[in-house]
């Protein structure tokens, strides 16, 4: 049953999304006569710009990760309940949950953020994980790690080089740091871990199909960025659109690049929420705004971040989908829904533009703070203590300022775990190396075979784990003999 509405009880507001958009709403409702309440598939508050940095085993998850339930724990007015929307029913003004419940709402803000785009290639995402959540960012640093792993024991030059081959899609911040990251772990980081293998010949290429990097920055900063990638061994390619992913291979337009792992950092799509309130998406599912954020002919349900699309009138360009916007744009949702309790006319939204950062490695980034260009150390210092001064929490701004001066000085990253030992379909284990092995020790009678439901055939004696895509989904055919986990 849905949750009744009495007319004499404070106002219900109902939060979707506990990333900054509504994390900022509800606390800007600290202390109003409304009812809040914030709804999220997750407990926790994400700090997203930090995420490569779990990917690339320079932090925990628990260090950029906080307890929705603690954050707003000393806010009376605020309830958090786990719990996944369904669809929004804009005539009832109720919330349709997973579990078939609802909940009735006077006002609605909607801040359910983006999920990655593969540009209508839904295939390529067990081949290239993207970077939105924890999941994400430790099966990505799970792949890269695996493949450094099963280099050091590969024979075939060929195969060594294809597994030492890392290849970011996506030239925005996020590529970006991520390529700067991979190119400082195997070169300063790895380099005397392997006996076999020399972690400096590992290739990282970054490919954009723009005709340059981080487009929302300046020409100037952008060919320093590039600068500084190169000089870090990266490989940056533009207008290198990809045509077509394989387990094993990137295609470009006339080339084949060897590889086991790939990183998606291409594009997003807005979450398919959007798609239940009927009402005209743009191309990437995102909807259209009044400029107060409220829904058209729907004024008591405000739409931010992520999901929503809005001209900033100053640049005539819509608003990009980076934290700064979402924080903002949650404040200015529940002071325009605070200002509609009170029956006063709501203001339209001004975005503030503190300007962009992006790091690509140990003491290089660059900053455009608007008339003021940074790169090099000082973007680089800014940039630290812009992300400490944002993370929720003294613990963890402690925790991920005494890491990121251990990895300063020493070079290395201390959580080069590898978590869990099944693999993921599109992974190094779970296709090449699998039927390499299979194909090596076809006729050795030292591990029973078992064939997948593609025919695959896999010798159960590898120690490399398997999974194979068949026609009902994932479907797991040998866990094998794992005898390691945690890289050295």
């Amino acid at each position: 049953m849905a949750e009744s509405l009495n007319a004499k009880s404070p106002p219900h507001v109902v939060i979707i999304g506990g990333g900054f958009g509504g994390l900022y709403a509800a606390k800007r409702l600290k202390g109003k006569p409304v009812r809040v309440t914030l709804l999220d598939r997750r407990n926790f508050h994400l700090f997203q710009p930090l995420l490569y940095q779990v990917a690339t085993a320079g932090l925990s998850p628990g260090d950029i990760a906080a307890p929705i339930r603690s954050i707003l724990r000393r806010q009376r007015n605020a309830t958090v309940l786990l719990a996944e929307a369904a669809a929004i029913e804009l005539a009832s003004r109720q919330v349709l949950l997973t579990d078939d419940s609802r909940i009735a709402y006077d006002y609605l803000i909607l801040a359910t953020g983006s999920r990655h785009s593969y540009f209508n290639h839904h295939e390529w995402e067990s081949v290239a994980p993207g970077l939105k959540n924890i999941e994400d960012a430790l099966e990505i640093r799970r792949r890269v790690l695996r493949a450094f792993e099963a280099a050091e024991r590969e024979s075939d030059p060929a195969v060594r080089q294809a597994l030492l081959t890392f290849i970011v899609v996506g030239g925005g911040p996020t590529g970006v740091e991520m390529a700067g990251a991979l190119a400082e772990i195997a070169r300063h980081t790895m380099v005397r871990d392997f006996r076999v293998i020399d972690s400096t010949q590992t290739r990282i290429l970054l490919l954009e199909a723009a005709p340059r990097i981080l487009l929302t920055f300046s020409e100037t900063l952008a060919e320093r960025a590039r600068q500084d990638l190169t000089r870090l061994g990266v490989e940056v390619r533009t207008q290198a659109p990809v045509t077509a992913l394989e387990p094993d291979a990137v295609f470009l337009a006339d080339e084949k690049i060897p590889t086991h792992t790939v990183i998606w950092a291409a594009g997003v799509t807005a979450s398919p929420l959007a798609r239940t309130l009927d009402v005209p998406l743009d191309r990437a599912g995102r909807v259209s705004v009044e400029p107060d954020l409220s829904l058209p002919h729907h004024p008591e349900v405000f739409v931010i971040g992520d999901l929503t699309v809005l001209v900033d009138p100053a640049t005539n360009r819509p608003l990009p989908g980076v934290a700064t916007v979402a924080i903002q744009q949650g404040r200015a949702a529940a002071d325009n829904m605070w200002r509609a309790c009170q029956k006063l006319p709501s203001l339209p939204f001004r975005y503030r533009d503190r300007g962009s950062m992006a790091t690509i490695g140990r003491a290089r980034a660059v900053a455009d703070l608007g008339r003021l260009k940074l790169s090099g150390f000082p973007a680089w210092l800014l940039w630290v203590v812009v992300h400490i001064y944002f993370l929720i929490g003294f613990e963890d701004r402690l925790l991920v300022m005494v890491q990121w001066i251990w990895a300063y000085f020493t070079l290395q990253r201390g959580n080069r775990l590898i978590t869990y030992a099944d693999a993921a379909p599109g992974s190094v284990s779970a296709n090449a190396a699998a039927k390499k092995t299979a194909e090596r020790q076809s006729g050795d009678s030292g591990g029973d075979e078992k064939a997948g439901n593609d025919g695959t055939k896999l010798n159960l004696s590898t120690q490399f784990p398997a999974k194979i895509e068949g026609q009902g989904g994932q479907q797991s055919v040998s866990r094998g003999i794992v005898k390691k986990i945690v890289v050295p």
